[in-house]
């Protein structure tokens, strides 16, 4: 391959990736009862960290499909798959965790339920990376 070749595919995996990321903070956005940008627009410093959380996480996963695909469909697929599980898990863990409503305390700016949705986030990210190997 030459520079041009590799460069070419370097751009377009990070293009993919960036679309990806993008569709993957959306989904995050409209599944959530609280609405982070607009509570971010107001201050609130809670949103910030679990919508950033958020987007730590999926960038994780993202990195993982990028480094262990072999093309790009292949990291569309694994990246696709990532980002539903971040969701999914992000909400199951959301569930399991008793007597806390997430929702009313972004709400309320509890900065460290905000701080807990961050590691929550980053945490599954990894797990989930770690997982999309061959």
């Amino acid at each position: 391959m030459t520079f041009s070749d590799l460069f070419l595919s370097t751009l377009s995996y990070i293009g993919v990736a960036t679309v990806l990321l993008a569709i993957g903070v959306v989904l995050f956005e409209v599944t959530t009862k609280s609405k982070e940008l607009e509570l971010i627009r107001n201050g609130k410093k809670a949103a910030v960290y679990a919508f950033g959380g958020r987007i730590l996480g999926l960038a994780i996963v993202l990195y993982s499909s990028i480094s262990n695909s072999v093309s790009i469909l292949d990291m569309v697929l694994w990246g696709t798959l990532a980002i539903v599980l971040q969701i999914v898990l992000f909400y199951l863990a959301d569930l399991l965790i008793p007597r806390l409503s997430m929702t009313k305390e972004i709400d309320a700016n509890n900065e460290a339920v905000g701080l807990l949705l961050l590691f929550l986030s980053i945490s599954i990210g990894l797990i989930i990376a770690g997982s999309l190997t061959y």
